[in-house]
């Protein structure tokens, strides 16, 4: 049971100009977690106090950023099957109050409409055809090659209002479709560049997943072969390792999604956010 009167004594006491009492004081306050948000909430909106706001507005983040930890080791520790649940933990540490059923349902809505013009027997390269007209030309969706380097690339709702992203992010949302279609298409994780696979599901047997073709999502769904990652790797001088041409797991998706934004914060000079980003790397990196 909540203490309302406590919590109200606490935040009052935030503003202590005392850096133990003040560390104490949001120690305690930081062990309700979630339930105490709304009393936050409402105390920056009734202060006038510059210090206390500050304060008030640092230890919402600090419990929201404790969320997305908890979050993303529960998701990692229970096998990290389901790549769309994961994205959407990392959406939340930039977007704590993210409506996830909104996007959700953006997704179940591009699901649905290729799903409509499904109706017939299709061969792989006529599934990724389809997919790609509902995807590109439907849609909208395209890499967005004018500001590679923004961290909004790498966050679900934003590319799916802007209809632009990064490799891997377009890549994501490719797949998840597809895989709610019952269509074989996974990531691989390429150097330099992410990439997907389509599985040949009659051929492959429990040690090696046979890969019919590519998909180069950020090229317009491009199709292309095993031949081209070989001269790829030639041209980066990087000695060619089978886990390069091979379907990669949900986690190495997610951590490499959390480099791509420590890069781009990097970048930015924003330093609090890489150090929080590298420390959600870590719960996913034994």
């Amino acid at each position: 049971m909540i203490n309302e009167r406590e919590i109200s004594s606490l935040i009052k006491l935030l503003d202590d100009p005392d850096p133990q009492i003040f560390d104490h004081i949001e120690d305690k306050l930081l062990s309700y977690g979630n339930e105490i948000i709304s009393y936050l909430e409402d105390a920056w909106e009734q202060s006038f106090d510059a210090l206390l706001q500050e304060r008030i507005e640092n230890l919402v983040h600090k419990i929201q950023y404790q969320n997305v930890r908890e979050d993303l080791a529960l998701w990692h520790q229970s096998g990290g099957f389901d790549l769309l649940r994961g994205i959407l933990i990392i959406n939340k540490y930039q977007y704590p109050d993210l409506d996830e059923e909104k996007i959700i349902n953006q997704i179940e809505a591009i699901k649905r409409d290729v799903w409509l013009q499904m109706m017939y027997e299709a061969s792989p390269v006529e599934k990724v055809k389809l997919l790609n007209h509902v995807f590109y030309t439907i849609y909208g969706f395209s890499g967005n090659t004018s500001n590679h380097q923004n961290p909004l690339n790498s966050y679900l709702n934003q590319v799916l209002e802007s209809k632009k992203g990064n490799q891997i992010s377009l890549a994501i949302i490719y797949s998840i479709i597809a895989q709610k279609l019952d269509i074989p298409i996974y990531g691989v994780n390429l150097p330099q560049h992410f990439i997907l696979a389509y599985i040949d599901e009659l051929e492959q047997n429990e040690k090696e997943k046979a890969i019919l073709f590519y998909i180069n999502v950020f090229n317009k769904g491009y199709i292309f072969g095993k031949r081209d990652i070989d001269q790829f790797l030639r041209q980066l001088q990087i000695k060619p390792e089978s886990f390069f041409y091979e379907p990669c797991t949900n986690t190495e998706i997610i951590k490499r999604v959390l480099r791509n934004l420590i890069s781009s914060y990097e970048k930015a000079g924003a330093n609090d956010k890489v150090d929080e980003l590298v420390k959600l790397l870590d719960v996913l990196t034994p």
